[in-house]
């Protein structure tokens, strides 16, 4: 067993008086995909949202590549220290999201290649090399110079995943990366996933595709009320979940 690249203890988070996370726990290994399945509004997204510090989290603690982060902040750590650490916490997760969030004026190309430059400060020879790499890996070599509009929806998403790893991620963070795509495109961002983690990148996707799910992630979350109910290898979460709660959700999909 490896060291977890991620380690999440006693998550807690709350919008208003609104209890989201109740103390969420969770490790997972490099390499790993780990995918979380639930309800609407079981808290999935807003888990994921907490281990890239889109969203602060109350109370807790969350470990990403030896970058910690805890709140209550001790005395030693004062809260610009703590959003220092977020950022760096940050620039460690890639981010991709339901929606594709691209600048649409730019074209494939610069989409991918815009972060690296602003952010990392690499020129612009080297961030479109990178970039072209990248468009390469997601199949989509032949649309460098295309806008995001002349694109199908999961061109665009491969295009974001494209984005999102030019920044050299150590862990890659899916938020129902295929909910907005018709049904016959959800494969092709799918296959991505796939390939990425046969080289060994640290993800989790948070997502309904419960066949992606079973065959291809290493462990299964399933959430229920800001809580983990049940964290196991999928065949065993398919076959022989432990918690009631789980066999009724995978009811409808067995």
């Amino acid at each position: 067993m490896s060291a977890p690249l991620i380690q999440v203890r006693g998550l807690e988070k709350s919008f208003g008086v609104v209890p989201v996370l109740r103390g969420v726990d969770l490790a997972v290994e490099p390499g790993q995909l780990v995918a979380i399945i639930g309800r609407s509004g079981c808290g999935k997204s807003t888990l994921l949202r907490c281990l890239n510090c889109l969203e602060i989290f109350e109370r807790g603690q969350v470990e990403i590549t030896g970058i910690t982060l805890s709140r209550p902040t001790s005395l030693s750590c004062t809260d610009e220290e703590f959003q220092q650490r977020a950022q760096a916490l940050r620039g460690k997760v890639g981010m991709v999201f339901q929606s594709f969030n691209l600048f649409p004026h730019c074209t494939v190309l610069e989409n991918v290649a815009l972060a690296p430059r602003i952010v990392k400060g690499m020129t612009r020879k080297a961030a479109q090399e990178k970039a072209y790499d990248l468009l390469a890996k997601v199949g989509l070599v032949g649309f460098v110079d295309r806008y995001p509009t002349s694109l199908s929806g999961g061109q665009q998403q491969r295009t974001a995943i494209a984005r999102a790893l030019a920044m050299s991620p150590d862990v890659m963070l899916y938020d129902e990366p295929t909910s907005a795509l018709d049904p016959e495109l959800v494969d092709e961002v799918l296959e991505v996933m796939r390939a990425l983690d046969r080289e060994g990148m640290t993800q989790i996707v948070v997502t309904h595709e419960m066949r992606f799910a079973r065959e291809a992630s290493d462990r299964i979350v399933y959430m229920e009320d800001g809580r983990i109910v049940e964290c196991t290898a999928p065949e065993q979460m398919f076959s022989h979940p432990q918690d009631e709660r789980t066999r009724q959700y995978l009811k409808r999909f067995l």
